[in-house]
């Protein structure tokens, strides 16, 4: 059964091969040029120098950051193609696993073989799912290696995109789409009506698990501190910050997505802080933020990869009452 599963995806199994060597020849030059230039500027030493402190002054890395950002902040955008792998992965692997045999009416031939329904899904989604579950942990490594500069300049791991192409997040994505394809395959039982399903409900689910679940798994954090404080937020600790913005002495958000600074160093920061007073309300001005730290990364993975995992497993389980059900 594990021969003659191989023989029918093979080709499959080399198009997914061709296609992430095709990404990586794009990757892993940008990637290999970003982390020199990340490392010679001085960028990363003086990321390394900052920590993962809230409260720093980061004036000293902003130009060299600034540099950085306007070199290869575009390249970001590369991660979408990251973004798209396992669902091509449900869409292309799964949905035909049994789409294809019903439409084709060969189904009947192997279950007239001694082999039970069961055994036959079950062998099918545990070669397929193995493989993908292989080429997954290879690329979320991958992509979390070409990311690493990008985030470290104050993109964030935490940023859409950024957190779901790396760490064990695209392995529960990659099985919750090749489970949810296999479904389609039993419901549609037509190859590109399996297609076009798996796709569909792959994109509704992610989208209300990252825009509606993932800020809530944990309750966030505040942060502030007084306009005139010779600190700031610290920009490049990775943190997903919610809201940000100013708060005058009665608690109001007078000024959303923003921050202001009085610094001491400035030398004139009675005077700075009296012309603030005058256009936003009583002191004292605060910087505030609402915000996620970087820490939780790897709670907010094993989270999101649980609620994936646990789809898939119910995914399979309904997808093998239904093939005992296809005469």
């Amino acid at each position: 059964m594990i021969w003659l599963t191989w023989r029918q995806h093979r080709k499959q199994a080399l198009w997914t091969a061709a296609a992430l060597l095709a990404l990586a020849a794009v990757l892993v030059p940008t990637g290999l040029a970003m982390r020199s230039s990340f490392q010679d500027s001085g960028l990363g030493a003086c990321l390394r120098a900052l920590g993962h402190a809230e409260l720093v002054d980061n004036g000293g890395c902003e130009a060299l950051s600034e540099r950085f950002r306007n070199k290869y902040d575009s390249t970001a955008y590369l991660a979408v193609l990251l973004v798209l792998l396992p669902v091509l992965a449900g869409v292309f692997l799964g949905a035909p696993l049994v789409a294809r045999e019903v439409e084709n009416g060969t189904h009947r031939l192997v279950w007239t073989q001694g082999i039970s329904r069961r055994r036959w899904i079950l062998t099918k989604f545990g070669l397929v799912g193995a493989v993908t579950l292989v080429l997954s942990v290879g690329y979320a490594l991958g992509a979390a290696w070409w990311l690493e500069p990008l985030a470290d300049n104050g993109l964030g791991r935490f940023r859409y995109l950024v957190f779901d192409v790396q760490g064990i997040a695209p392995i529960g994505y990659t099985l919750f789409a090749v489970a949810l394809g296999i479904l389609a395959g039993t419901v549609a039982r037509r190859v590109l009506p399996a297609m076009g399903i798996s796709l569909t409900a792959f994109i509704a689910v992610r989208a209300v698990v990252e825009l509606f679940a993932r800020p809530y798994f944990l309750p966030a954090r505040t942060l502030s501190y007084t306009i005139d404080s010779p600190l700031m937020a610290n920009r490049f600790a990775g943190s997903w910050i919610y809201h940000e913005g100013v708060r005058n002495g009665t608690g109001a958000l007078v000024l959303p997505d923003g921050r202001i600074g009085c610094a001491p160093e400035t030398g004139d920061s009675a005077g700075c802080l009296a012309r603030i007073a005058q256009d936003y309300g009583p002191a004292p001005l605060t910087n505030w933020q609402e915000y996620q730290p970087a820490d939780r990364f790897w709670t907010f993975q094993a989270i999101e990869t649980g609620i994936f995992l646990a789809l898939t497993v119910l995914l399979v389980t309904v997808a093998v009452r239904r093939v005992r059900r296809i005469s």
